[in-house]
């Protein structure tokens, strides 16, 4: 017994809920109810009894359980999964309760009948994020059952949840071996993962939600319970690591990136190709590096490897094409030059690989594959430099992106791709409130993209700023056009889906969002949180307010601190019934911005639809958020 009569103790807590509760409630509040309780009081109680646990606390749509031991819990959770899937069976699917399952070991406080404290407070957010009729565990856990349970593992990374100071490492347990299609492990206590799988298994391909219908490459589903993923298509496919830098000043990283960065954006222009998107190669910065796994992990049949060292005015690149079926180098150059020949150097690598894997290239493909970004070598490099701060998606990396992109222009005015990120920078500044005057910023970014698309309008980056800029003026029939003409020159540019489908979520077409997002998923495996919060939007708009809270919840498990996911993620369980949650989530967003009203946040969503954007706002105001 601690100071001031407060008693802790170790202690497994078992964190459950009722997915979808809401729909059920929705149809029949008497017949929902009855049915939980029905479960409670025939499935959960007793397993929890037999398992020596005790339920502390009941919500509506869930409850909270501690065990003395973390393999009772464990052992619990996987009794009372499989007997509600048996009962699922006798019930059409309307009528199905699923449960979903976090369970977490940690030190709690104990007042009287009730249980607080971090272990608490982690297992239910490990619960928030496991799958429907699944069992998520913390590492504290699977490292208490290892060698004790027979139930297979699998090791889903570290995952930043709110109001959790460190990541939660989070492993699924697969109560059903026969449905499980990761790799599974049991991992020895206090065994560390590498950083790769952690953001890998994260980061894994979302659900394929819609049919993929695109024409430039074919592909078949496998379904599980909660995913599809993606098979690999017949054509080519190709990640690029990143190039290691040989210079010996890190500082010249963004040099080796942005090399690296410009062949993926040339190969990606190829429409025989399958090429995996930026995000997803740069994973394997300094992690895995076993070729055949990276392949294997990235669904690809082949990986291009190099180094770059960059010394005065010369440079030596080397670069290697490896099948990753066997292992086999196909292809491999060296190239010793004057810095002024690296475009050169891009253009010849790029038609090797293509050489190396016998595509067909299109008379268009030919001629834009031989189009400089710029001929100066001085421009390139601030380019490079203002790229790598405008990719930390940060205020301070956007302002600081400018001054490069800037310098850039004044090194080579007819410098289209310059202008058209230096745009970008004018339209993320409105996006994200990061201005005063956001008409002004807009007209600025207006202008810069009308003068990227004058110098340039074979470049797909070109489109899909353009068609930000005009989604933001809302003119939505030109912003949606904009983004199918940059896919049209780009088919491998994961972003130009996600942003396409951002576009038509605001131009009131939600529903062609999912598939798009899904067709971005996979060519961008490691995808950011923007492509769930597309997707938890597009959802939200359809009426589908308990799946859009489960995608947002994945958005912010990456992104915890943007103003966006919590905005939306409040609304969307305002609408769900759980108003409370939201009105938690609504504590959070004025902690970090107390200015934000609903009237800001209207002004900022750019919906053709007025009556999307009363949604949003209801939503918000019934979470509590001040008019």
């Amino acid at each position: 017994m601690a100071e001031g009569g407060v008693n802790r103790k170790l202690a497994a807590i078992l964190a459950a809920d009722v997915v979808g509760f809401s729909r059920l409630m929705s149809a029949d509040e008497v017949g929902a109810l009855a049915l939980v309780t029905a479960h409670l009081d025939e499935v959960v109680r007793p397993a929890i009894d037999a398992h020596q646990g005790r339920i502390f606390k009941t919500m509506g749509d869930g409850f909270l359980a501690e065990f003395a031991s973390a393999v009772e819990a464990v052992e619990c959770a996987v009794r009372i999964q499989r007997a509600m899937a048996e009962r699922a069976n006798d019930v059409t699917e309307d009528r199905r309760a699923i449960f979903r399952i976090g369970i977490n070991l940690g030190d709690v406080i104990v007042q009287a009948d009730d249980v607080f404290g971090d272990g608490v407070n982690v297992a239910a957010r490990i619960e928030a994020l496991a799958d429907p009729g699944g069992i998520f565990i913390s590492r504290s856990v699977c490292d208490q059952i290892a060698g004790k349970c027979d139930f297979p593992l699998d090791d889903l990374g570290k995952h930043e949840v709110k109001n959790i100071p460190q990541p939660v490492h989070v492993f699924r347990v697969v109560a059903d071996p026969s449905a499980a299609p990761r790799k599974r492990v049991v991992p020895a206590p206090g065994k560390k993962k590498s950083r790769w799988l952690a953001g890998l298994m994260t980061l894994a391909i979302f659900a394929v939600l819609g049919l993929v219908a695109v024409g430039w490459f074919r592909v078949t589903e496998v379904e599980t319970k909660e995913e599809r993923v993606v098979a690999l298509s017949e054509v080519p496919s190709i990640a690029v690591l990143p190039f290691t830098n040989l210079s010996g000043d890190k500082g010249q990283e963004y040099f080796s990136d942005g090399m690296t960065e410009d062949l993926i954006t040339d190969l990606s222009k190829i429409s025989g190709l399958f090429v995996i998107a930026r995000n997803s190669s740069f994973q394997y910065r300094n992690g895995e590096t076993e070729i055949g796994k990276v392949g294997r992990d990235l669904g690809v049949s082949h990986i291009l490897t190099g180094s770059i060292r960059k010394s005065g005015k010369l440079i030596r690149i080397s670069a290697q094409l490896i099948e990753v079926a066997s292992g086999k180098h196909i292809w491999a150059e060296r190239y010793d030059r004057e810095l002024s020949e690296v475009f050169a150097i891009q253009d010849e690598v790029t038609t090797k690989i293509v050489d190396a894997l016998e595509v067909n290239l299109t008379d268009r493909e030919n001629l834009n594959l031989k189009r400089p970004y710029t001929t100066s070598v001085e421009a390139y490099d601030e380019f490079l430099k203002g790229r790598r701060e405008f990719s930390r998606f940060s205020q301070a990396g956007n302002i600081a992106s400018r001054t490069f992109f800037q310098k850039a222009i004044q090194l080579d005015p007819a410098f289209a791709d310059a202008y058209a990120f230096l745009a970008w920078t004018y339209v993320r500044g409105v996006s994200f409130g990061w201005y005063d005057d956001p008409d002004d910023s807009l007209r600025s970014a207006s202008e810069l993209a009308r003068k990227a698309l004058s110098l340039e309008q074979t470049k797909s980056i070109v489109y899909v700023v353009v068609g930000l800029v005009e989604l933001y003026q809302r003119n939505h029939s030109v912003a949606v056009e904009a983004l199918e003409k940059s896919i049209e020159l780009n088919p491998n540019h994961a972003d130009s889906y996600a942003m396409l489908a951002f576009i038509l979520v605001y131009a009131g077409f939600p529903e062609k969002c999912e598939a798009l997002i899904a067709t971005g998923m996979r060519l961008n495996p490691h995808h950011s949180y923007m492509y769930f919060n597309v997707l938890g939007q597009s959802l939200f708009l359809m009426g589908r307010y308990d799946r859009a809270v489960e995608v947002f919840a994945k958005a912010a498990a990456r992104n915890p601190e943007d103003v966006q996911v919590l905005t939306w993620m409040a609304a969307s369980k305002a609408r769900a019934g759980r108003r409370e949650d939201a009105q938690w989530d609504i504590s959070e967003l004025l902690a970090q911005d107390g200015s934000i009203t609903i009237e800001t946040i209207a002004k900022r969503l750019p919906f053709k639809n007025p009556e999307h954007r009363d949604r949003v706002a209801d939503g918000l105001r019934e979470a509590g958020l001040p008019q």
